[in-house]
């Protein structure tokens, strides 16, 4: 046991340290600094600290830790010397560190703080004459406060002669530090709107046990009946070093950490648990609910390429604090990020169309979970045609080898279509440019309103064509005669189907439009069909709230719906280069659309993986492709609608009755790519041949110009021979129009 000389001692020490390092307010640290004309970013150099830490001392959100603290009150002591205040007794008193920014206050404080807050504020407003208190018992008491054990190294909260601001109603008590944080190497957590917590983790567990016990960090649910969304700790390649986890990861084809690696076996003993793909670039750690509380939290890995280039740029070589702008974003107009876009895009599926909802049980008057109207509610089976050639379904009719044909299978792809060069008329051989316009979010567009099977497929022998049913129909479209010049709306490759083909509805739908409207003579008889009697317009809500996450990011970027065509095409060359970290949301919101719809039909993965097999995504209620089938059918189908209106725009005389044959005036495109048409024009700019009115407005039904999904935008321009040449050499040229690969740019 120590001696009382040895406890004095002790406390002696405690207290020269203390005194040592006493720091001011942090009104007076910004005043100090300022008074010497230093700027943040000289004091971070000098400290060897980062600008927004510094930023974060001086607005009270954190508090420097050792041995920066030390030097930093030895800064602030010498500018105290040399820049006394102009007159302490009459200058109103300085805000306490915890209240300096209000809305800064309600996000850094738990709960349990405010309580602990607004019970001293109304302490002190009972005792008005209360004595001053002891500068050195004060001091002794925080001392104290910051020995013992926690988690959290916020400031400790000191007394207030007012109430603090409450924070927004708006903000969900539970998640007032945002949906996630940025760790870096020296435990600063970069979250959104600019806040900075430390984060004391040293390892894994204890990272995770310090974000679901302290950081605040979530975001709620999309849907009455869904899930809150877990929090997402993204890690630099710093904070992953000071973790244990390696630079990069060793098992480049399944992209995991061994099971006998140090973090695995760390998160084992400490009775966490990883999802089936274990700790990759995106690892989900998390224990079994409890008492109906999730347990989990999401990690991204930076150096290991959780933020594919592809969709998010160059995001990871940003500094935290942006990174954190860029996630943070996105996660407020789409989802927080669980995995790559196409993860993203799916997950965002079911946050707002949760399968389950509470429902009341009559007979033991309890509330139990049952399936939600309008949703995918339990996995089923496709049909055999809409199946891939892996799945088990097809692999028990058809051995490996067998090639299926049209009339086996579901072909529902994207444009790639070059016109034959030797269609080419001569008025459009007198033109000098080849213009590419590209729809906006195509696929997106195409959801909208789209009433897609909401169960699995029955079999139908020789049904009647209903517009109104989704599913797959077996049928002969090969009697619709079109112009030779235009790409045909039935097949990816725009070629005239030969006999009977599996088509989805959406492009059936089409084939009988263009009967009733050009009076053809041909009859949609289909053969056999693979219905969904329940149905409904699962998508419309991701529609909504992707599109809306669309233009509100168009928007920050300059980009308006209510710009005049000339600005908007002005306005698209640069607006990319207005943000990068808005034009990397932009980027990762378009490949969130498109992942996600390629996503609703997962192929398997892996080498272990054997044909004929099962796959995980097959227990999915989202793994269903006849819900793509139908989305690649409506944009399709759509692109095709808008070609035949602009071509006949400019047609002065009607098309053949027995079949769709236009005149040599009118405007055909000489190549597509899923949602990009490339024309021929006498012009360097789309407005140079897209088709106006009497009145000098876009002719009705065909291409417009505009920032919503479903219009246009400039896709690119080059020369008329370089055209010719990529047509006669059987390239496309809508993948190079703008002077790249688009399938490279993800566009």
């Amino acid at each position: 046991m120590s001696t009382e000389n040895e406890l004095f001692s002790a406390v002696d020490a405690l207290l020269e340290q203390v005194a040592q390092d006493d720091l001011p307010t942090p009104v007076e640290r910004k005043r100090l600094r300022e008074a010497a004309g230093l700027s943040q970013a000289q004091i971070a150099t000098a400290l060897g600290a980062r600008r927004e830490a510094v930023g974060n001392w001086e607005a009270g959100r954190t508090e420097p830790r050792p041995p920066k603290r030390a030097a930093y009150a030895r800064l602030l002591e010498g500018l105290a010397a040399r820049f006394p205040a102009p007159d302490a007794t009459t200058s109103p008193p300085a805000a306490p560190a915890a209240f300096t920014d209000a809305s800064s206050q309600a996000q850094a404080a738990s709960p349990a703080q405010r309580a602990e807050r607004e019970n001293e504020t109304t302490t002190s407003a009972e005792h008005p004459t209360r004595s001053a208190p002891d500068p050195v018992k004060d001091r002794i008491t925080r001392s104290a406060q910051a020995a013992r054990p926690k988690t959290s190294r916020r400031p400790a909260a000191k007394k207030a002669t007012r109430k603090p601001a409450a924070a927004p109603a708006a903000v969900d008590e539970r998640f007032v530090n945002g949906p996630l944080g940025v760790l870096d190497g020296d435990g600063s957590l970069y979250c959104v709107g600019g806040l900075v917590l430390d984060c004391p983790a040293k390892t894994v567990p204890t990272l995770v046990d310090w974000t679901l016990a302290e950081a605040q960090l979530g975001s709620p649910r999309l849907h009455p009946s869904g899930k809150d969304a877990d929090p997402l700790i993204v890690l630099t390649a710093a904070a992953a070093q000071q973790l244990g986890l390696p630079e990069v990861l060793e098992d480049r084809r399944g992209l995991r950490l061994p099971e006998d690696h140090k973090v695995v076996k760390q998160l084992t003993r400490a009775k966490w648990q990883l999802t089936r793909r274990g700790f990759g670039p995106w690892a989900r750690v998390y224990r079994p609910a409890q008492g109906g509380q999730r347990q989990c939290v999401q990690l991204a890995v930076l150096p290991w390429g959780a933020l594919d280039t592809r969709s998010w740029g160059s995001t990871d070589q940003l500094e935290p604090a942006d990174i954190a702008r860029v996630l943070g974003t996105y996660a407020s107009r789409v989802i927080t990020p669980r995995g790559s876009s196409a993860v993203s895009g799916l997950e965002a599926m079911t946050a707002l169309r949760p399968p389950t909802r509470a429902v009341k049980d009559e007979s033991t008057s309890s509330w139990v979970s049952g399936p939600m109207p309008g949703s995918l509610t339990e996995a089923v089976d496709p049909a055999p045609v809409e199946a891939p050639d892996e799945h088990p379904v097809v692999a028990a009719l058809h051995p490996r080898s067998h090639q299926r044909t049209p009339a086996d299978v579901l072909d529902e792809e994207a444009y790639e279509w070059i016109r034959d060069p030797q269609l080419l008329t001569d008025a459009e051989c007198e033109r000098a440019f080849a213009v590419g316009i590209d729809v906006n979010t195509a696929f997106l567009a195409a959801a909208n309103r789209l009433v897609v099977g909401l169960g699995a497929p029955v079999h139908v022998k020789a049904p009647a064509f209903d517009k109104k049913t989704p599913g797959s129909w077996l049928v002969d479209l090969s009697g619709i005669e079109l112009d030779p010049r235009l790409p045909n709306p039935f097949t990816p490759h725009g070629i005239r189907p030969e006999g009977p083909a599996w088509y989805a509805t959406p492009t059936v739908a089409y084939a009988q439009e263009l009967i009733d409207s050009y009076r053809l003579p041909v009859q949609i008889r289909p053969l056999e069909a693979w219905l969904r009697t329940e149905s409904g317009p699962y998508l419309d809500p991701w529609y909504k709230r992707l599109s809306e996450a669309y233009k509100a990011t168009m928007a920050d970027l300059g980009v308006t719906s209510d710009m005049p065509e000339a600005d908007f095409l002005a306005a698209m060359e640069q607006h990319k280069a207005t943000d990068p970290a808005l034009a990397a949301v932009l980027s990762a919101i378009k490949s969130t659309v498109k992942g996600g719809i390629g996503k609703l039909r997962e192929r398997p993965q892996g080498a272990r993986y054997k044909f004929g097999e099962g796959w995980p995504a097959l227990e999915r209620p989202t793994w269903r492709p006849d819900i793509r089938a139908a989305v690649i059918s409506a944009a399709r189908v759509n692109m095709h609608r808008k070609i035949l209106k602009t071509a006949l725009a400019l047609q002065q005389t009607p098309p053949r009755a027995s079949r769709l044959t236009l005149g040599e005036d009118a405007l055909i495109p000489i190549a597509l790519l899923s949602d990009c048409a490339v024309y021929l024009s006498d012009g360097p700019s789309p407005l140079d041949f897209l088709p106006r009115t009497a009145e000098g407005k876009p002719a009705p039904g065909t291409f417009r110009l505009g920032v919503s999904p479903g219009m246009v935008k400039h896709e690119g321009t080059q020369e008329l021979l370089w055209a010719v040449q990529m047509l006669d050499e059987g390239h496309n040229p809508a993948r190079h129009i703008k002077g790249t690969d688009a399938a490279l740019d993800g566009e």
